[in-house]
């Protein structure tokens, strides 16, 4: 399992599905819900605060290049404190595995298949990615290289095709809701796209072959996804308006039916769903990859394959039951979630370096042991 190594490269494209993953559908409406056309101005200030939080887990895994983020905290904040952390930390990626598998199943029964069972919709969605897992991160490195692009491709033809239709009236008068609420409404794009990304640090750096790349893959990786969001973001508003988004669950997926050039490029949004899934398959690999990772170092295990199949009928289980409807869905995920996040994606990780920064002459005197 630590013979594992995938390029900088690699790693750069996982980060930019990671970064996307849901946003691409629901992220434009949460942030017009408070910044109303001002939302874009809120992706861009989601950005900024994104790669503050980037930088300090590249920092933080660049103490121990060699360790997880489990074996991270183990070490600098000792074997007890540190497991009820790392418990922490795979409950909350087991927990964002669930959450979407949800978002997968509601989605597509919502806009293409309304009467097929979510449970159905479930298990197909966890067995693909019990079976990447299995196949091992290079294999899912390798697949995500190929299908970043279809994904480009994809989202410039939902942009040149939509682009007819922008109303610039929609984003004025600029700035008007304020700093307060723009950054406020960016707070979730912060914690669904940069915060929960601490999963990540179960990969880099101690399974990537180049740290000084990957450091830089980690960052930029971050800013492209970010920019794509932003993209699609601005073009929720400048199309739909800001109410319009705003009420809207999956706006990016709307927007996708809006396109009509001629009589001939028309009701393409199926084809467009397309750019959600691939995006959604590599966070929710990731979530799962980072949970079955966890428990097996937590645990001492020597590989992690053994645990896939009874944590992914667990996730299944709490996929049926982890919302009750959409509308509560929303409300979670923009409340408790949002807390949740912060908690155990940023808060562990500044106490983190503040425990290290009064221990580190003694772990600088220690071998590095993985």
């Amino acid at each position: 399992m630590h013979n594992v190594k995938i390029n900088s490269y690699q790693f750069l494209v996982l980060v930019i599905f990671f970064t996307v993953g849901t946003g691409i559908l629901i992220v434009p409406s949460a942030l017009a819900a408070e910044a109303k056309q001002d939302a874009w101005i809120a992706a861009i200030v989601g950005i900024g605060i994104g790669l503050l939080v980037i930088w300090l887990f590249t920092t933080i895994a660049s103490w121990f290049p060699g360790l997880t983020y489990i074996q991270i905290t183990e070490k600098i904040f000792g074997k007890w404190i540190g497991k009820i952390v790392s418990i922490l930390f795979v409950s909350m990626a087991t927990y964002y595995t669930s959450s979407l598998l949800y978002y997968s199943a509601t989605f597509v029964t919502t806009n293409m298949m309304p009467n097929t069972p979510s449970v159905a919709l479930h298990i197909l969605m966890i067995g693909i990615v019990v079976m990447g897992i299995r196949l091992g991160i290079e294999t899912i490195a390798r697949s995500a290289e190929i299908l970043i692009v279809v994904f480009v491709v994809l989202f410039l033809i939902l942009t040149v095709f939509i682009s007819p239709q922008i109303k610039f009236e929609n984003v004025q008068p600029v700035y008007e809701v304020g700093t307060k609420m723009i950054f406020q409404s960016s707070i979730y794009f912060v914690t669904s796209s940069s915060v929960n990304a601490i999963v990540l640090l179960m990969i880099f750096p101690a399974f990537i072959n180049n740290m000084k790349h990957a450091k830089k893959s980690f960052i930029i990786g971050h800013l492209i996804g970010g920019i794509f969001i932003l993209m699609l973001t601005f073009l929720c508003v400048a199309v739909l308006g800001a109410e319009d988004t705003a009420r809207q669950i999956y706006p990016g997926y709307e927007l996708a039916k809006r396109i009509s050039v001629g009589d001939f490029v028309q009701r393409i949004e199926g084809f467009m769903g397309s750019l959600w899934f691939i995006a959604l398959y590599f966070k929710t690999v990731l979530y799962f990859y980072a949970s079955v990772l966890g428990i097996t170092q937590i645990l001492h295990l020597k590989d992690y394959r053994s645990l896939t199949l009874p944590l992914g009928m667990f996730t299944v289980i709490l996929a049926l039951v982890i919302y009750s409807n959409v509308v509560y869905q929303k409300l979670v995920e923009q409340t408790i979630e949002i807390f949740f996040s912060a908690f155990i994606g940023l808060f562990f990780p500044l106490l983190l370096a503040i425990v290290y920064a009064f221990r580190k002459n003694k772990f600088k005197k220690e071998p590095e042991s993985s």
